[in-house]
């Protein structure tokens, strides 16, 4: 039994992080299943709030075969057939959702939805808000997850194992500033995002280090593909330390080129992002230079006002006006397509353990993740499992005498 300084907590399901995969899932649930989200620091502080390109949907049917084909080529060929298949047929269902949502996806004149392009797509088939749509859509979730009776969010609350019953997950250990926890729970989901934190040089926040996979793998679950990292091509370039600030690929898809220090374009700028940030890094070393350039001189001034102004204004406060100037850029650790192995339930292959978002690897992305179908891919399986969930339910609740009795 537990110690007496640790204090036990009793709910039907614990979501560990609250980026768009767990909000989802926590969304996704029934109302009557009390579930407590977990946060390892404030909930602003998840990658969801960065994600700036858009999020990827099927433009029509008509356009199955193309973005299954770019997604296919962009991952080598390495990604799971079937869940490329699920996610790109889930895709518009949950794009209008998100807009029951009330996410504010930029639309024309006309009342529809607008679209951009992104490096290796081949066609506009992105969903965006200016360049903070990650952030667009953490926070409409956000929103709706506060008012739902049934969820608490806990945060500065950092896991720190899970716990096991007769060899299946019954929650999470956790600690808090005020001390210890053991949460129980008949489900338990990890959408801890990604790691990072721990890389020098990342788009992603410090405290993204690999806490899913690094305890999931402690009780045996199977990983899959932990030394695929994508690293983004275009990152603004600084002597400063932290977290390097990302300049979303949309931008090349709206018309921005990579430059060398002789203002000369050395690589097609709309190549899967392993590719070119293969041609920087080569032009780097061939100059001896500690970065490249981008140029938005074809990109029009309203464009760069209304889908860049994030991007704008960052630029600004380092000091370079991308309306005059080239701006330095540098590749950098940005996204993880490894992750906990799941099927396309998002179950571990520990029972009651769910894994989503960038913790999880259900093989969509293969060895090279293509652009804006990061958000994409969180909701479509963060659903999925909720919908597992239901499904296995046999309308059990999470009381305290169950987990007494089971752990004596």
């Amino acid at each position: 039994m537990p110690g007496k300084d640790i204090k036990n907590i009793y709910c039907d399901t614990v979501i560990v992080g609250c980026g768009v995969a767990g909000l989802y899932t926590a969304l996704n649930l029934p109302d009557d299943k009390r579930i407590i989200m977990l946060s390892k620091e404030d909930v602003a502080s998840c990658d969801s709030m960065l994600a700036q390109g858009g999020i990827c949907v099927m433009f029509d049917e008509d356009d199955y075969d193309a973005y299954y084909e770019d997604t296919m080529k962009a991952g080598h060929y390495e990604n799971r057939a079937e869940s490329v298949d699920i996610m790109i047929r889930s895709s518009r269902a949950v794009i209008d959702d998100l807009l029951d949502y009330g996410v504010r996806f930029e639309k024309n004149d006309d009342g529809s939805l607008a679209y951009t392009k992104e490096g290796a797509h081949s066609r506009p088939r992105i969903c965006f808000h200016k360049d903070i749509t990650g952030k667009e859509i953490t926070e409409k979730l956000l929103s709706h997850v506060r008012k739902k009776n049934n969820v608490t969010i806990m945060e500065y609350t950092v896991m720190t194992d899970i716990l096991e019953v007769n060899g299946e997950c019954r929650g999470v250990s956790a600690e808090t500033m005020d001390g210890k926890l053991h949460i129980y729970a008949t489900d338990t989901v990890l959408a801890t995002g990604g790691i990072g934190g721990l890389y020098e040089h990342s788009t992603n926040y410090s405290c993204l280090t690999g806490d899913g996979c690094r305890i999931a793998e402690k009780h045996g679950a199977k990983l899959e593909n932990m030394d695929y990292v994508q690293i983004h091509p275009t990152c603004l370039y600084t002597e400063k330390p932290g977290r390097a600030f990302l300049i979303s690929e949309s931008a090349r898809g709206e018309g921005a080129v990579l430059l060398n220090h002789n203002g000369e374009r050395f690589v097609n700028e709309l190549l899967p992002r392993d590719v070119v940030t293969e041609a920087i890094h080569m032009e780097m070393q061939k100059e001896g230079v500690k970065h490249e350039y981008l140029s938005f001189e074809n990109v029009e001034r309203e464009v760069i006002m209304n889908h860049f102004p994030n991007i704008y204004d960052r630029c600004l406060e380092e000091g370079y006006d991308i309306m005059k100037e080239p701006i330095p850029i540098v590749p950098a650790q940005h996204y993880f397509m490894g992750g906990v192995y799941v099927d396309k339930n998002s179950m571990t292959t520990i029972p009651h353990l769910y894994a989503a978002g960038e913790t999880s690897c259900n093989g969509v992305h293969g060895r090279n993740r293509l652009a804006s179908n990061s958000l994409l891919e969180s909701l479509v399986f963060a659903k999925r499992l909720t919908e597992k969930i239901k499904q296995s339910e046999k309308g059990s609740k999470t009381y305290e005498s169950d987990y007494n009795a089971a752990c004596c």
